[in-house]
């Protein structure tokens, strides 16, 4: 893409204190009402200054007007617009033009750009030095890479589909300031030509809380293609794993790709696990298998043999081939048990203890198990021969490291028989033994009586209840 000026101007800092989504009311902006749990991330965004926002020019009408010179001379016609938006700055700048000059495409720095209106494009000079376009690292053409493009609103929690784009001058650049998501915008670019340039901006949302997807990658006509989040993701780390499956669940298969590849794994990690199940599956369909490997190894035992379980069996023996063998094997043998049986629901992330032990030296085991913390309520306390003589909640083993740590676990036992199940056992059963103890786990033992796996609340709620995915209790309660 195209070669432009360097960026000296500082990003600017948003005023205090704005809405992100805007409504256009005459002589202000009002701000769309939210639920609560939205409204609270909410800061202020740049679109919120009615001077920012009365100036805001349409990118949508703009493509195919006049680019004229200093004496007003059409010299070609917008194609489309150039910004950079991979150095950290929340409201991208525009670095050139892209124009067509009769059957060639030519390049124009921003230093040349004298104003951007609604209806035409005006430069400083009737003297230029056209360029050829050459994609720089970085660069984006905002008409062919974002506009149309699926988007997400962080702020939101939304895919949506840039029906327009708003660019307007902020601290001495021209920069992109919005994106316009409404239908009436849609219908604008389909009516008369004369309509188009004037900005619609029913639906506005502040670039601020945009993260951009593209398909393109390669090269065409000479340009490369491809495009990247920008590398700014805090509005990505800030939502719950939930939000990050709703949004996984909308996007299509490369934004799918582009998002976890954005996450840090844990957080892809709780982000698969709270997918429904066949969006699940068609993500792992879809990826190469050493990256679906990957995915799932990063998934909480339980939910991976879920996913796995989905799968057809041809492409799960190849996901397996791709796992580290340790972790394959644990979740072969959960495989091997049905999924209407406790076997089939339960995790392997189990924190053992032998009832000699000290309190001091369990609680530093549950500390490297910390990754697990989401499916961990309770230490399973064996005899020398490894099998279950009792089951202690964690906030017993940690109000009794307060009290005394050297206390042993053996002190932490009750009087009454622990309750267990056995892996072939029905989920009903499950589910009963759960309600009659009154615990938020049961710890699943074979044979032998050794501790396998355990089984928690809220996964026999999703085994029991046919809209699975969205009903993670203790976890809705974090």
């Amino acid at each position: 893409m195209a070669r432009g000026s360097s960026m000296a101007t500082p990003p600017p800092q948003p005023p205090t204190n704005t809405p992100t989504r805007t409504e256009r009311l005459p002589g202000r902006i009002r701000d769309v009402q939210r639920p609560p749990h939205l409204r609270r991330r909410r800061t202020r965004r740049i679109l919120a200054s009615e001077g920012v926002f009365d100036s805001i020019v349409s990118l949508a009408g703009l493509i195919g007007r006049p680019v004229r010179n200093q004496q007003g001379a059409e010299i070609g016609r917008l194609e489309d617009i150039v910004a950079r938006w991979d150095d950290g700055q929340t409201y991208p700048p525009v670095s050139g033009l892209v124009i067509r000059v009769g059957r060639r495409r030519a390049f124009v720095p921003a230093s040349a750009i004298d104003r951007i209106g609604n209806a035409e494009v005006l430069l400083r000079s009737s003297r230029l030095d056209l360029r050829d376009v050459v994609r720089r690292r970085g660069e984006v053409l905002l008409a062919k890479d974002v506009l149309d493009h699926q988007l997400v609103d962080v702020e939101g929690v939304q895919v949506v589909r840039a029906a327009d784009l708003y660019l307007a001058e902020v601290i001495g650049r021209v920069r992109l300031v919005g994106a316009d998501v409404s239908n009436a915008t849609l219908l604008r670019r389909l009516g008369p030509r004369r309509r188009r340039p004037r900005p619609t901006p029913d639906r506005v949302i502040d670039w601020a809380v945009i993260q951009p997807f593209t398909e393109q990658s390669g090269e065409a006509d000479g340009v490369a293609t491809e495009v990247r989040l920008r590398t700014t993701n805090e509005g990505l780390h800030r939502l719950r794993p939930g939000e990050l499956a709703d949004l996984l669940e909308d996007l299509r298969r490369d934004e799918r790709r582009e998002l976890l590849a954005a996450l840090n794994p844990d957080e892809a990690a709780d982000a698969l696990e709270e997918m429904q199940a066949e969006d699940l599956e068609q993500l792992l369909r879809e990826s190469d298998p050493a990256e679906a490997a990957r995915l799932v190894a990063a998934m909480e035992p339980d939910e991976a043999a879920d996913a796995l379980r989905d799968l057809p069996l041809a492409v799960r023996a190849e996901v397996l081939r791709h796992i580290p063998a340790s972790t394959a094997l644990a979740l072969r043998q959960l495989l091997g048990y049905e999924e209407d049986e406790a076997g089939g629901i339960m995790t392997t992330a189990l924190v053992t203890a032998t009832s000699g032990e000290k309190v001091r030296k369990v609680v530093d085991r549950l500390s490297e198990a910390r990754s697990h913390e989401v499916d961990l309520d309770a230490v399973a306390v064996v005899d020398g021969d490894g099998r279950l003589v009792g089951d202690v909640a964690l906030v017993d083993v940690l109000l009794a490291l307060r009290s005394d740590s050297a206390t042993r676990m053996s002190a932490l036992l009750g009087d009454e028989d622990v309750v267990t199940v056995d892996p072939h056992a029905p989920l009903r059963e499950v589910a009963a033994k759960l309600v009659e103890s009154r615990r938020h786990s049961l710890v699943v033992v074979g044979d032998d009586s050794r501790p396998i796996g355990r089984i928690l609340a809220d996964d026999v709620l999703d085994a029991l209840v046919p809209t699975k995915g969205r009903f993670h209790f203790p976890r809705l309660l974090s």
